[in-house]
């Protein structure tokens, strides 16, 4: 009841619901079926379910009851939500989330007003996943206004997480911190782009260990007012890479004066990751535009990574925006000008970007991202893209090491920086380790 195709006895494109003698997919028609299978109300042709609807159809009457606001009708609010649902591909999956009673429960509370239409209402709500998923799709169909879905998230985590802090006085001190601290900071990033989930998980990691330190210093007898050097000492010396995270409340109570001013350890400074050879870059980028049998999204990450010496979580927070193509040229702007992408690889782009058109989820093909995530309206995980890569043969951070430091012997470092989005500093120092000088570029020349 889900295969369609081209009837090869008649020529109609249509449901192919029976089988020839040899099993091949024939319309019923020609099968002899004598049942038909259009729906009673719209005339698709299909699988039909109860009172001979379409599952389309059938959805659209789910939703009609969810969120009636007590007029027969679907409160107006609600009605760009419902259209969101109903573009959506795969109905089915639709009429199987709307027999969870949570959703049922949240639906109905929304659309008569028991439950607040707002990120605050809903905040209140549990569990936490289906509530995180309805939200997303009440921001993709503009019912909400936008947040940052991984600052949302956090809101909830941290909500849960200072009740289970029993010391009062520890409570409110890492409420304070997070407020004026971490959510601060977080809300000065998602107005520059969407924060990232290891952003995020960082800040917990933070505000986790400034409440083991809190308990532990309490163990010791002391209050935060108190704290010595040496209880520093003592807490880092223990484990060190575990406990590092709790150095940000640190330095935010010695700065508000909380604390008295104390030494805190040194950060560990990691060397770049080793760059791969110039003929291994160049094997990996003939593999990845010529092998038409490796996905095409990860063919086009990769060779950003390559021959553009972009980092993943750059490439994820790309828009369809951010390409141009007048049919002669594709550019890309992550700097300024924006950089034209080479034949092969704007040939990918103009190929990927068409496939976009025919990806599963309506929300996808809607998303105004590059390279769209699975929850709607959020771009893909950066880490999901570094795996992809990896299963390819392409390892994103020795790819890039690798592409930049080769650009910056082609041209002066300011303007790679410029075209690139790079900090000219960090050229100017790829400059100096590759060997290179400015003085071989003659005024002008660049």
């Amino acid at each position: 009841m889900r295969v369609r195709g081209r009837c090869p006895c008649c020529g109609t494109d249509r449901l192919l619901s029976g089988r020839d003698t040899d099993g091949t997919p024939i319309c019923r028609d020609c099968a002899g079926i004598v049942r038909d299978f259009f729906c009673d109300r719209c005339g698709f042709e299909g699988l039909l379910l109860g009172g001979r609807l379409c599952e389309h159809c059938t959805l659209a009457d789910t939703l009609a009851h969810l969120l009636d606001d007590g007029t027969g009708r679907v409160a107006p609010a609600f009605l760009p939500l419902v259209k969101t649902l109903l573009e959506m591909d795969r109905p089915k999956s639709r009429l199987i989330w709307l027999r969870n009673p949570n959703v049922v429960r949240l639906f109905q509370g929304l659309a008569t007003g028991s439950i607040p239409l707002t990120h605050d209402g809903l905040h209140q709500e549990t569990p936490w996943r289906t509530v995180t998923h309805l939200r997303d799709l009440l921001m993709d169909s503009g019912v909400l206004p936008r947040l940052d879905r991984q600052l949302l998230l956090y809101q909830r985590w941290l909500t849960e997480r200072l009740a289970t802090i029993e010391e009062p006085e520890h409570r409110q001190l890492l409420r304070h911190f997070a407020t004026w601290h971490q959510m601060r900071r977080l809300r000065a990033k998602a107005e520059k782009a969407p924060l990232g989930r290891s952003q995020t998980n960082h800040t917990k990691q933070e505000v986790t260990q400034a409440g083991a330190f809190l308990a532990w210093l309490a163990s010791q007898g002391r209050a935060i007012g108190q704290c010595q050097q040496s209880d520093i000492d003592a807490w880092h010396t223990e484990s060190l890479a575990t406990r590092r995270p709790s150095q940000s409340f640190l330095r935010w109570c010695m700065r508000t004066g909380r604390m008295p001013r104390l030494t805190l350890p040194p950060a560990v400074i990691t060397q770049d990751p080793e760059p791969l050879h110039q003929h291994c870059r160049l094997a990996m980028l003939r593999r990845v535009l010529n092998d038409d049998s490796l996905p095409l999204r990860a063919r086009v990450a990769a060779a950003l990574v390559l021959l553009y010496a972009q980092p993943v979580s750059r490439i994820v927070r790309l828009t369809i925006n951010d390409v141009t193509d007048d049919e002669i040229t594709v550019t890309v702007q992550w700097g300024d000008p924006p950089s034209p992408l080479r034949a092969p690889v704007a040939d990918l782009m103009r190929a990927y970007i068409r496939s976009r058109q025919h990806r599963p989820y309506a929300s996808s093909r809607s998303s105004q991202w590059l390279f769209p995530g699975r929850q709607p309206g959020q771009p893909m995980n950066p880490v999901s893209l570094q795996v992809h890569l990896r299963e390819i043969g392409v390892p994103p951070q020795r790819g890039r090491a690798s592409a930049i430091r080769h650009l910056v012997l082609q041209a002066p470092a300011p303007v790679i920086a410029k075209a690139l989005g790079y900090h000219d500093k960090t050229t100017t120092r790829l400059v100096t380790e590759a060997g290179g000088t400015w003085s071989r570029y003659a005024p002008g020349d660049h």
